[in-house]
């Protein structure tokens, strides 16, 4: 079996999160500094994103955006493949998007599924006015039909491979690991 191998290290990601804060200041709407998108992180690796992303955006726009999470484990639709010990995490919304424009923030795009199930969460949390997908990296390979509106990265993963996002003690984005599965 194959070892795990670095795909990005930090100095890396710093690039590839600078491309995608570009890519989101180039979205007609993200960079009105009176109305601000919120940046919702999904669970657990997108949080850790749009907090690294809104540190960036914010040297551009002079103020940081807000930064959400949102948990979607009882929206997924493999659920039933976890079983009992599925516990779900912590979501921190406003308790009302309606009207609001969302940066929805993932660490790697891949099949869609969870794209899909942040979607129905957070029509619990309100109608928003606009959602944007961003994603660090895009690996291909959707059973879904979505699609980032902007990426820091896209890549090749052979079959069999997964990518793990590992974060620091500091919850500082670390190092992207292409890992052959088991």
């Amino acid at each position: 079996m194959s070892e795990p191998s670095v795909l990005l290290d930090r100095a890396h990601l710093e690039q590839v999160l600078c491309h995608l804060a570009e890519e989101v200041l180039a979205q007609p709407w993200a960079c009105d500094p009176d109305d601000l998108p919120l940046l919702v992180g999904i669970r657990e690796g997108g949080v850790v994103v749009a907090e690294e992303l809104a540190r960036i955006l914010s040297l551009s726009l002079g103020k940081k955006p807000t930064v959400g999470a949102l948990d979607i484990t009882f929206y997924r639709d493999d659920t039933w493949l976890k079983g009992p010990r599925m516990t779900g995490g912590h979501t921190d919304l406003p308790a009302d998007l309606t009207g609001q424009r969302l940066l929805l923030v993932d660490d790697v795009l891949f099949t869609g599924r969870t794209v899909r199930a942040a979607l129905n969460a957070l029509v619990d949390f309100g109608r928003p006015r606009a959602v944007l997908l961003a994603a660090l990296i895009d690996r291909g390979g959707r059973e879904l039909p979505i699609q980032a509106d902007v990426v820091g990265l896209r890549v090749d993963v052979p079959a069999g491979h997964t990518l793990e996002v590992m974060c620091d003690d500091k919850g500082q984005l670390r190092a992207v690991l292409q890992v052959p599965n088991a």
